[in-house]
């Protein structure tokens, strides 16, 4: 079974940065294929925030280019969100989805629990 995890959440004044990661953890050897930063407001449908891919090609959603940016250490089995200057609007649950192989499951998409950014004023 293949686990995610994110950190990095928290409150900050806006103007300030935050860093996300998510760590894939298995029994076993895994290796993270595609994987993809959301997000979700009260009230808001979830919205895809970053995405990388397995060959280190990343990209952003339109609303945070410039500010965030994605990427991946393939040794450390995580994959990162950094955002800079944040806005109030930024404020919402971010979770990880990445699609995972394991010899014993092969590829599958798992979904980490999400850990909330909120941003003040």
């Amino acid at each position: 079974q293949v686990q995610l995890v994110e950190s990095g959440g928290g409150e900050v004044q806006a103007g300030e940065s935050l860093t996300l990661s998510c760590a894939a953890s298995s029994r076993g050897f895994l290796v993270i294929n595609i994987a993809s930063w959301y997000r979700q407001a009260p009230g808001q449908p979830r919205e895809t925030i970053a995405t990388i891919t397995s060959r280190d090609l990343g990209s952003v959603a339109d609303s945070v280019k410039g500010r965030f940016f994605i990427s991946r250490d393939n040794a450390k089995n995580t994959v990162s969100l950094q955002m800079n200057n944040l806005k109030p609007e930024d404020t919402a649950v971010y979770t990880c989805n990445a699609n995972v192989w394991t010899a014993a499951t092969g590829s599958n998409d798992y979904w980490g629990q999400g850990t909330q950014v909120s941003v003040t004023s």
